[in-house]
């Protein structure tokens, strides 16, 4: 039997070990996961991970994610995972495919900062003037765009999943390595958001305001969370709800040239 190696995949200041016994996998992981590996952080919690050629599950497509007996488990066509939140530890069973694990790194992590108020959100967000700012928006309302635009001296975050935790009163963003049409893993660094946009696209570049309760639905629809858990579900609304009272949320149409960027930071 092959020794386990391991390698901790550092993404939103949570550390998680990944533990294997291929080689070749833990290879694609730190070529992957290249600028979020730390081998000196204190893991938050550990996954075992048993590369398969198919899963029990293979057949099937459909994504769940529901708790049993106290452990998470989550199924999808290209891997099966459970997760024991209290011990810290789990296991996935999955296919050599770096995507597979992506996956289950993206509901995990939903889960976590669903108990400490934080959002994963499908949203693209920067860094200027050591300020993150937010940009969130239906398919094609334009992040992507919005991140091209930049000028050298924004920080790209992530053009596709935004990475927000509560700290005290205030939020920060990180970097995450999950790349949209950029094709790019965000740098790993952060700093406090100071401003959430609604993204649409129009004639020319104008902000505006937007009451609470429409801030809190166009946040709502852009949050990634995939479990079918009443008291998940409430503390996700919960966050959200808590988040627009804290941080302003704007509508910001834009025109794709980069002076929208004057309006920004």
């Amino acid at each position: 039997m092959a020794r386990p190696i391991e390698t901790n995949i550092e993404i939103g200041a949570m550390p998680i070990l990944v533990r294997t016994e291929s080689a070749e996998f833990l290879q694609i992981l730190q070529k992957r996961y290249a600028g979020f590996i730390n081998p000196h952080a204190a893991p938050v919690f550990g996954f075992d991970v048993d590369i398969v050629e198919s899963t029990e599950n293979s057949n099937g497509t459909d994504l769940s994610v529901r708790r049993v007996a106290g452990r998470w488990v989550i199924e999808r066509g290209d891997l099966r995972a459970e997760w024991d939140a209290g011990a810290n530890r789990g296991r996935i069973r999955q296919t050599a495919n770096p995507y597979s694990i992506d996956a289950a790194f993206r509901i995990v992590h939903t889960l976590l900062l669903a108990t400490s108020g934080g959002l994963l959100v499908h949203a693209a967000s920067s860094i200027r003037n050591g300020k993150a700012y937010l940009f969130a928006g239906v398919s094609g309302a334009g992040k992507t765009t919005i991140s091209r635009l930049a000028p050298p001296d924004v920080t790209l975050l992530t053009d596709e999943i935004s990475y927000v935790r509560k700290t005290g009163e205030g939020y920060v963003a990180f970097g995450t390595p999950f790349a949209g049409e950029l094709a790019e893993p965000g740098e790993n660094v952060s700093a406090p958001l100071a401003a959430v946009y609604l993204l649409q696209q129009g004639p020319e570049n104008r902000i505006e305001p937007v009451a609470d309760a429409e801030a809190v639905r166009s946040l709502l629809l852009s949050v990634l969370f995939f479990a079918l858990d009443e008291e998940m579900v409430r503390l996700v609304f919960q966050a959200a709800c808590d988040l627009v009272a804290r941080v302003p949320v704007q509508r910001l149409t834009f025109a794709p040239d980069r002076r929208v960027w004057d309006l920004i930071g």
